[in-house]
């Protein structure tokens, strides 16, 4: 049988009769990759056609324009399946790698199944990743609606979504809600134990075999698999002030080595931590210090194995957190300073203007001082010359019959002036007057009429700064 005619019937488009009941008997097998349908570049896969339908061989067809195909014999699992394993690459991101496979009879002309769903192979790029969230959050229970959507700010075309360990790469044309802007919705259907998983997405355009980086994993957790349900409590109170300290003690009676704790309302991960076994059960304490306002809300815990870590127990009981402000009243802000990041509530540009103001304020100040003393130094040069009055080296007196000659020759380097300077005092007073670093000398003669010599005369100097 030639390739086009095996393609053909793969189609469904059958050379010659076929009745509804042989149509319906051959169902369509299924098509995976293995281990997965994202592939680095370079890279290869296996890709699995598989089907409960006693096929003697399959046919695999890859997508495009001289679509070849690959034909190979079937093989009977230890479950009653029928499969063909074919080896795929290497793989590159030149080309778009979509395939189908059908399953045909040897010995029955012209019967093969319908092709099954196509399966695209994935090679990530450098290009924008996107974003993967879930609107109900990572923790899901049994039977709610489950919707993963990937948005970006790129102009993406389509999105696919990927499970670590999944074979399935299932993919949906982008919306544009607004310009510059797409987003795809995958509705995942009822929670199932099947859904817990870790999940990625990436982004593409229509027309090429290029993707984008993957999106940062979301965990999706499944709880109520487990039959315990821990305990949380607080310390040192469920009501707490902006700044203290607090830790959530989560604990449980059974055997378990993980337990999570989540908030309600948000679509942050729940943390988690490697549990210890203390007092009889298994417990983790998840600190949090110091408290902030956006610690408030309402808590639960889960406990889990490592082993299976997307499936969770039943939730502890609702734990409701209120945070007060400095005033104990629940409804005040926090308003003192943070020491790591600057004053709280204040950006960092705020930050920066408040010390360059200070620094203004504080040279200014300097400023000033230093202005109010040069003024104060002019004063003192043109205010009158302060006296200051100093004792001086007493000249020497000799006697000469009943007359007292003193020594008035001026000190070496002085220039003396003679200004008299009437004294009521009987000795003798000399001045020096310092003028423009001119240095003067004043004496009062003695009385003649005395007989008796006079006292030993009083030499001062005066200092003056014109």
């Amino acid at each position: 049988m030639s390739p086009k005619l095996t393609f053909l019937l793969c189609l469904g488009l059958s050379v010659g009769l076929r009745t509804s009941g042989q149509a319906g008997i051959y169902r369509k097998p299924s098509l995976s990759a293995l281990p997965s349908p994202v592939v680095t570049s370079g890279g290869f896969v296996t890709l699995q056609c598989i089907s409960w339908q006693g096929f003697d061989r399959f046919i695999l067809t890859k997508e495009g324009e001289h679509r070849p195909s690959w034909t190979l014999d079937s093989q009977r699992r230890h479950n009653g399946q029928f499969q063909a394993l074919f080896p795929v690459g290497p793989v590159t991101p030149s080309y778009r790698w979509t395939f189908r496979c059908c399953g045909c009879y040897r010995y029955i002309h012209q019967q093969c199944s319908e092709p099954s769903d196509p399966v695209e192979l994935l090679v990530p790029g450098v290009s924008g990743k996107p974003s993967l969230l879930s609107q109900q959050g990572s923790i899901m229970t049994f039977g709610r609606n489950l919707t993963l959507q990937c948005l970006s700010d790129v102009g993406y075309d389509r999105f696919a979504l990927s499970k670590e360990g999944g074979h399935n790469l299932p993919q949906r044309l982008s919306e544009r809600p607004q310009t510059g802007r797409s987003q795809a919705d995958f509705l995942l259907g009822r929670v199932s134990l099947s859904h817990g998983g870790r999940y990625r997405c990436y982004g593409g355009h229509k027309f090429s075999s290029k993707w984008s980086t993957p999106s940062d994993p979301l965990d999706i957790l499944v709880a109520g698999v487990l039959p315990d349900t821990p305990s949380l409590s607080v310390q040192p109170g469920p009501t707490v002030a902006v700044g203290e300290n607090m830790t959530l003690l989560c604990q449980t009676r059974s055997q378990r080595d993980i337990l999570f704790l989540s908030k309600e309302g948000t679509m942050v991960s729940p943390l988690r931590l490697r549990s210890k076994y203390q007092a009889q059960q298994y417990q983790a304490q998840f600190s949090m210090s110091p408290v902030t306002s956006a610690h408030g809300g309402t808590y639960r815990c889960y406990s889990s194995f490592s082993t299976s870590p997307y499936e969770l127990s039943h939730p502890s009981d609702a734990l409701e957190l209120v945070v007060s402000g400095p005033s104990g009243d629940p409804t005040s802000p926090p308003t003192w300073p943070n020491l790591t990041s600057g004053v709280q509530g204040l950006k960092p540009y705020q930050n920066v203007l408040i010390g360059i103001s200070v620094a203004f304020v504080l040279l200014l100040f300097l400023f000033v001082l230093l202005l109010i003393r040069h003024r104060q130094q002019g004063k003192c040069r043109t205010s009158a010359p302060a006296q200051l009055l100093m004792p001086r080296k007493r000249p020497s007196v000799r006697r000469r019959g009943d007359a007292t000659v003193k020594n008035t020759q001026p000190e070496e380097g002085v220039e003396l002036h003679p200004q008299a300077a009437a004294s009521d005092a009987p000795q003798d007073v000399i001045y020096a007057q310092l003028n423009h670093l001119t240095l003067g000398r004043k004496t009062t003669p003695p009385s003649s009429q005395s007989e008796e010599p006079p006292a030993e005369p009083s030499v001062y100097s005066a200092l003056a700064i014109h």
